[in-house]
């Protein structure tokens, strides 16, 4: 896929989520959480970032988007989903060393996640302002009503 292609495919995805949004925060968790603001970062395979905050509280929305950021920076660089990178590095399956990150860096919640878009274009999201688990669902559930597939 070529980068306008990869680009469009963001944009849509966004807006996808934001359509989503109030079905996601409709838990009472969720809601605790974020107070209506969430943010999303998305790093494409040539290293382009791209994200958005929602919400009202350009503070909290702030905070999010540090978030959103780390996990995406993590998963563009280890290739794993958050949390799961971390589970293999105390394990003794990986050794953090070999990425660049230290210990004390490791994201460790659930958000970010690896997306492959088709056989050549993989990228790197952060999500943040739910759980994790709904962190991972807003963004996953996107890309697939666009691009038609399970991911």
């Amino acid at each position: 896929m070529n980068l306008n292609q990869c680009r469009e495919i963001v944009f849509q995805a966004m807006e996808l989520i934001t359509l989503e949004i109030p079905t996601f925060q409709s838990s009472e968790i969720d809601w605790s959480i974020s107070d209506g603001n969430v943010a999303i970062c998305i790093i494409d395979p040539e290293g382009n970032v791209y994200g958005k905050i929602w919400g009202n509280d350009k503070v909290r929305g702030r905070g999010f988007y540090d978030i959103a950021y780390r996990k995406a920076v993590q998963v563009w660089i280890t290739g794993y989903k958050t949390g799961e990178y971390e589970k293999l590095v105390f394990a003794d399956k990986l050794n953090y060393k070999d990425f660049g990150l230290e210990l004390p860096d490791l994201m460790g919640w659930d958000g970010g996640q690896p997306l492959r878009l088709d056989d050549e274009t993989t990228i790197s999201c952060g999500f943040s302002g739910f759980e994790g688990v709904n962190d991972l669902a807003i963004v996953k559930v996107a890309f697939e009503k666009i691009l038609g597939k399970t991911l």
